[in-house]
Parts: structure tokens; sequence; C-alpha cells
């Protein structure tokens, strides 16, 4: 197969004769051989890099998760480098002024909480506004193109974990949704996608020939990108969903949990696709810095079985019955907004883990992601 990047350089370098070229990267924007495309870029004869544009972590994933990134000026290329998660999300006029053409190369882990994607959207916004034109250079999306679950997001928790109504797993490339947002959310923006070749929508990133560079530094492998789309929602609750181990994501624990009591629990409610197994760890930053906490580590038996979704809000309302007088949402900001609601897109799902009855919630969001598909369908380009 041929990834966008490699086939932009070999058949499509016409999209930018005789223009400054900007680029939104990061560490996962290498080719096949993973040289950088900030290198391939600079080095190239036919190509005038004159900016980069950085997003969440900054464009060497040396940032953590909601860390904001300044200004500066690229060691290696000598090439000035403009922060989307610093100052502002969405590059002003003067973060433009230095080209003529934007392209994106980000691998995206197919979650619709990555803030990835809405940079995409705000670059293409800039764009818009500001008469540049857009190219992304499509990458796989690394949890296949056929599964989706969730809901789509409200109008009253959008944010920057869910800005477009989109389910929590949505089975597009970014190139598909970059079509997508300009179509379906009015932002009318010159938009090219260079696509890949030999990408099949029902294959993951490890039945491909790439290698996996992690997107972000809690973005460790297949298990957690295919868990994600449900166990992120643990971010919003007072327990740890493991940053500071080197399994986030797939652990999951507290200070006030049992970790083999709640093992068991799950385990006997025979969730398709995974097991989960009894744990203590110690964060080394994050929620329960240095604390023991004791927990679970969910293993994905089956990809093809597993909804990550129903897993996640069964481990959520699991311990919330077992400790209801420890377990708790978690709010921030001087509105007091709670977290979980902007990671779910809706503030009914709450009530529903400490009832018991997120069953309920799984079954109505089906209906969300079937109109969904319709809608995507004009927009996919690996069919």
């Amino acid at each position: 197969m041929r990834i966008g990047l490699d086939y932009f350089l070999t058949d499509h370098l016409h999209l930018c004769k005789g223009k400054r070229v900007g680029l939104v990267t990061n560490m996962t924007g290498v080719n096949q051989q993973l040289t950088p495309a900030i290198d391939l870029f600079h080095a190239h004869p036919s190509i005038e890099l004159t900016a980069l544009y950085g997003p969440e972590h900054g464009i060497r994933g040396s940032a953590k998760e909601g860390e904001k990134v300044d200004f500066f000026v690229d060691p290696y290329t000598k090439v000035p480098v403009y922060s989307l998660y610093g100052a502002t999300k969405k590059p002003t006029k003067e973060m433009l002024e230095p080209v003529d053409i934007i392209f994106f190369d980000l691998q995206d882990i197919g979650a619709r909480y990555y803030t990835f994607i809405y940079t995409m959207a705000y670059v293409m916004e800039a764009c818009a506004e500001f008469g540049k034109e857009f190219v992304v250079l499509d990458r796989p999306n690394p949890i296949s193109g056929t599964r989706l679950e969730g809901n789509l997001v409200e109008e009253e928790c959008r944010s920057f974990v869910g800005l477009y109504p989109i389910p929590n797993r949505h089975g597009m490339t970014v190139g598909e949704l970059a079509l997508f947002f300009k179509h379906e959310f009015g932002i009318n923006c010159n938009v090219t996608v260079v696509p890949m070749e030999g990408w099949n929508r029902d294959m993951y990133y490890d039945e491909t020939d790439l290698f996996w560079v992690p997107p972000s530094p809690n973005t460790t492998g297949m298990d957690m990108c295919i868990l994600y789309p449900g166990t992120c929602l643990v971010e919003g609750t007072n327990l740890s969903e493991g940053r500071g181990t080197t399994r986030p994501f797939e652990y999951i624990g507290s200070p006030f949990i049992e970790g083999y009591q709640v093992a068991k629990r799950l385990n006997e409610k025979k969730l398709p696709g995974v097991i989960a197994r009894p744990i203590s760890f110690v964060p080394t930053y994050s929620k329960h810095k240095d604390l023991h906490c004791e927990g679970i580590q969910l293993h994905v038996t089956d990809r093809k079985t597993i909804h990550s979704l129903a897993t996640g809000l069964t481990v959520l309302e699991t311990i919330a019955e077992m400790y209801p007088k420890e377990f708790e949402f978690v709010q921030f900001g001087e509105k007091k907004t709670y977290m979980f609601d902007l990671l779910a897109g809706t503030k009914e799902l709450k009530d529903l883990v400490v009832k018991g009855e997120t069953s309920r919630f799984i079954e109505s969001s089906r209906v969300q992601t079937e109109g969904f598909l319709k809608q995507r369908e004009p927009y996919l380009l690996y069919k």
C-alpha cells in the first residue's frame, strides 16, 4: 500500500508548484521508511516549505495532554512553527501569511475525542476565511473503517473533544472526514485529498505494512486504540484511566477499588471480546499521582466482537454500583462543567451510568449510528 504522503511525493507535486507551503504535522507524519514529512518537504527542490503547524502535543510529541505549546523555530529546518494548541486553536491571519497552501499529515486514532481532527477543521475554516488551499495526505483509520459505535454529539455538549455530531467510533480516515466536514458543516475552503493506495476499510493498522508511531504520549498500540472509544470516558470521572502508567486506557483504577472484586464482577457479565484482569499500579502523574491504586486491565480477546463503548460504560456502571459513595464525575472551570458530558456528547449519560442502565443508551445510539452511516456514504474514498 501507499499512504498519501508517499503518493503525493511521486504523483502530486503539481499541487504545490510555485506556492509557499505550510505543513500541519507531528512525529506521526512519516513516510513508509519513517522519514519525517518535515524533512522530506524541506529537502525537496520542488517544495518551498515556509511554515509548520503543530497540534496538541506539539510537532515532536513532547507535550502532555492539555499542555499549551508555544511558537518556536524548528532547530533542524529553521522553519517557524506555529502552535495550534496554545494561544489559539484556529490559525490567525498572521499565522497563515507565510503560506499559499497548507498540507495536513497527521495520524488519527479513529475516535471522535481525539483533537487532531478538530485541528484539521479549524485549519480548514481559516483557509476558507483567508483564501488558502488545503490538502490532506491521507492515512489509515487504525481501528478500521467498518465498525461504528456511539451517539452523535448534541449542540450543548460540543467542544474540542467533540466539535461535530459524529459517533464515538466514526470509521473514517482524516481525508474522508475533511470532505465530510466541508460539505456537511459548510466549511467553504478548497480541499484536496491525496488518497492512499491499497488500504481496505476492514484493515486495522497492524494489518498494514506500516510502522506504528504513537500519535501522542498515551497512544501505545492497537489494544489501546480499540478500547479508547469507550475507556476515554473514564477521564470524566475520579477514576484513573491509566495515565502515568505503561497502559493508559487499558488500566482503570483508584485507591478506593478492590481490583479482584471488580474484575470478578466484570468477567461474570461476559462482555464480548474482552477480559478484565485485576491489577495494582501507581500513576507517575495525573489522577492519583504517587498513590497505590487497584483496578483492572482490559485485554482485547476479539477485536471483531468487542463493542468498545459498551465495554467502557459497563466498567463505569459496575464501579459506580460497587462504590456508590466514592465514585463521582469530575467538574472543571468556573461553570463547573462536567468533562464527562463533553466526552459523552450528551448530559443524559451520567444518570444512566449511576442507575446501571447504559445498555439503554447503547441501543438508542444505534439509531444515530445508522443515520450517520448513510450521511457519511458520499465521502468515503475506500469502498
